[in-house]
């Protein structure tokens, strides 16, 4: 077992903080690189796929000298026709190399996830050396337990926490995550640090987590990555990450490294497929090989938007799209029938 890196972003996924790294993690993986962005933290509203679309093409752009295949995996809610349990939808899953969940509704997120198809598959790719990257929503919703921010925030309900995917229980470890941990947005009249409760509401919610559990508050345009191989964490960004233990924080800066041992007393899991189904397994270690090069329904997407643009003969917006797709590592061949996408 060869565990995959796991990133967490306190925000800025899509800033150069961000870039840097998505970057540094693609450098990492030996194979050629496949990215799945998962839609489900941000499931509940119309745009979804533009929310995880613009990280995509983000990715795409800024990762472009790997050349990825980037795929929207739009599993939105459970029983619906886009479902995290549908296994045609997540069938991109089977072979991704860097899985990507982020922005939306932290408590939405684990209400979809939980016990789904979608979330066992994404553990399973780990354990087999897939890198895991979260970002906002994503980050709160698979610590031990969850601040409901927008409940919390936005709605007005008591503090209060829930519990979370948990993903790091097979690992022995009990962590939860609050990303926005420096947010300055509400000025010298609203405290808005961390993730927009404020230091007083966070320190009420520290004290209802339970005592084992060690918490990580990411800056913005922070993050921090895992890596298994070395028992290493890395500090990456513009700021620092706090380890709360207790409710008594520690700092580390950005370009600082700490023992994962910091966390608690980690395990690997023994053996690997606990606490995931047989039939998952046997998804991911019988998919079948990969047919020709397919684009990814992304890019299917902008070549269609592209025809419209050349048929009104909107020739700027076309040569914009030409640019998009060539991002995303695919070639726009025109014809009298319509086009062709060829792989780059």
């Amino acid at each position: 077992m060869t565990l995959g890196h796991i990133a967490f972003l306190g925000s800025g996924e899509t800033s150069l903080a961000g870039g840097r790294i998505f970057e540094l993690l693609a450098k990492r993986i030996k194979d050629p690189l496949r990215i799945a962005l998962l839609e489900t933290p941000a499931g509940f509203e119309l745009n979804s796929a533009q929310v995880v679309g613009r990280v995509g093409e983000f990715m795409a752009t800024r990762l472009q000298n790997y050349r990825p295949i980037v795929d929207i995996i739009p599993a939105r809610r459970k029983g619906s026709a886009f479902s995290p349990d549908d296994p045609e939808i997540l069938q991109p899953l089977l072979y991704a190399n860097m899985i990507f969940m982020g922005p939306g509704s932290p408590t939405y997120a684990i209400r979809h996830l939980k016990d789904s198809l979608a979330w066992d598959l994404i553990r399973a790719r780990h354990r087999l050396g897939a890198t895991l990257i979260f970002a906002s929503a994503a980050t709160i919703s698979v610590g031990a337990h969850a601040l409901p921010v927008y409940e919390i925030y936005k709605v007005g309900q008591d503090v209060h926490m829930v519990d979370g995917l948990n993903l790091f229980r097979d690992f022995g470890l009990h962590i939860s995550f609050i990303p926005h941990w420096n947010n300055a947005e509400g000025g010298a009249d609203l405290d808005t640090s961390r993730c927009f409760i404020g230091m007083d509401r966070f320190a009420e919610w520290c004290g209802l987590v339970p005592a084992e559990n060690n918490t990580i508050g990411l800056d913005e345009h922070t993050g921090l990555i895992l890596d298994f191989e070395s028992g290493q964490c890395e500090v990456s960004g513009v700021s620092s990450i706090s380890l709360v233990r207790e409710c008594n924080p520690e700092i580390y800066p950005a370009g600082s490294k700490f023992s994962m041992r910091e966390l608690g007393g980690y395990e690997l899991p023994d053996p690997v497929e606990k606490n995931i189904p047989a039939h998952v397994w046997d998804m991911i270690l019988n998919a079948p090989p990969l047919a020709m090069e397919r684009p990814p329904q992304s890019v299917v997407e902008l070549a269609e938007k592209r025809l419209i643009a050349r048929a009104e003969k909107a020739w700027a917006e076309s040569d914009a799209l030409r640019d998009e797709i060539s991002a995303f590592g695919w070639r726009v061949e025109d014809s009298k029938d319509g086009y062709r996408l060829v792989k780059n």
